[in-house]
């Protein structure tokens, strides 16, 4: 990942250094959650290989989240493996360092003050993210299962999934997921070009529960022909 002069970048945890005791029950409790969610993913083929990273925010004065630390099985996930990262992605608890994307976690829980962030890698979000990009999003409108979606009530809501090429400068692209969402309020998540989705929430429940909807939707669009009629 490129990294402009003068903005931030992501560091690794210095080898060896002292976990913080503010926040460490929050911590642990969200770690140890955050796992569960990720080998449920995996199960589910949503986050396979390598792919996938998840956040939840454990402090808001100073800005603390807990994220998975780079390159890891999701399928054997362990709350050991997560880190704690600052509000500039500096590791302060925790070995590894955490995937470039936590950026973009960043991005998006300061935009829109939610609680917890999840990407997945699914088939039908590579899918529907590269036939549908000229359109510049998804509209996913009259399904009941849109009702999952917070403030949702009733199927005839019209969802905007926006879908935003991919790059390899992090930091630019974290500039126009903040774009994007000041752009968009009320969405409720949105798509990496040929990547995969990220959805947030209120809470970690929330989020995984638009993670669920979400990836519903859009595997009934792949399956119904609109992935190859778009």
């Amino acid at each position: 990942m490129k990294t402009p002069k003068g903005r931030s970048k992501v560091i690794p945890a210095r080898r060896g250094a002292r976990p913080e005791t503010e926040n460490s029950g929050s911590f642990s409790k969200a770690a140890e959650s955050l796992a569960e969610i990720g080998r449920g993913f995996y199960a589910r083929g949503w986050v396979l290989g390598t792919s996938g990273n998840f956040s939840v925010v454990i402090s808001r004065k100073p800005l603390r989240l807990a994220i998975t630390s780079t390159g890891l099985d999701k399928g054997a996930l362990s709350a050991k493996q997560f880190l704690e990262i600052d509000e500039t992605a500096n590791v302060v608890r925790g070995e590894g360092r955490p995937s470039a994307e936590a950026l973009l976690h960043l991005a998006i829980v300061r935009n829109v003050e939610g609680g917890a962030v999840l990407h997945t890698h699914s088939v039908w979000s590579t899918v529907l993210s590269g036939t549908h990009a000229r359109h510049g999003g998804i509209a996913l409108e009259g399904y009941e299962m849109l009702k999952g979606l917070a403030a949702v009530e009733t199927h005839k809501h019209r969802e905007w999934l926006p879908i935003l090429e991919n790059s390899r400068d992090v930091v630019e692209l974290a500039d126009r997921v903040t774009s994007t969402l000041r752009e968009t309020p009320g969405i409720h998540g949105f798509l990496l070009q040929a990547h995969g989705l990220y959805t947030w929430g209120e809470s970690l429940a929330e989020a995984k529960r638009h993670v669920e909807i979400l990836e519903f939707l859009m595997e009934v669009l792949v399956r119904s022909g609109a992935a190859q009629s778009a």
